[in-house]
């Protein structure tokens, strides 16, 4: 059986503004990667929709960003992060939408 961690789990969507040009994926995921570098971040995810096809699934979305903290005020320190707000700055200009789901362990 799978062990349960106890971490404050961040998920985010992006929709990139179309058309998605090679050029655009690159300052994306080159931003992605820049982003993950905040020190309080435990554990993160980097992707893009799979192939899957079932009812339930959304693949709509251009990347997702899985990351975990220890606490929600390691979170906290993560969205005022000087990375993270040039993260928005650098990049807010490429998509179109985000979605934002954020979790506790219960």
């Amino acid at each position: 059986m799978a062990k349960q961690i106890d971490y404050f789990v961040h998920h985010v969507y992006f929709w990139l503004k179309k058309p998605v040009t090679k050029a655009v994926r690159t300052k994306f995921e080159d931003g992605l990667k820049k982003l993950i570098t905040v020190e309080t971040i435990v554990s993160y995810h980097l992707g893009l929709p799979a192939k899957t096809n079932r009812g339930v699934i959304d693949r709509s979305y251009s990347y997702s960003l899985l990351v975990t903290f220890k606490s929600k005020e390691d979170q906290d320190v993560y969205q005022t992060h000087h990375t993270h707000l040039k993260f928005i700055d650098e990049c807010g200009d490429l998509w179109e939408r985000v979605v934002v789901y954020d979790s506790l362990t219960f």
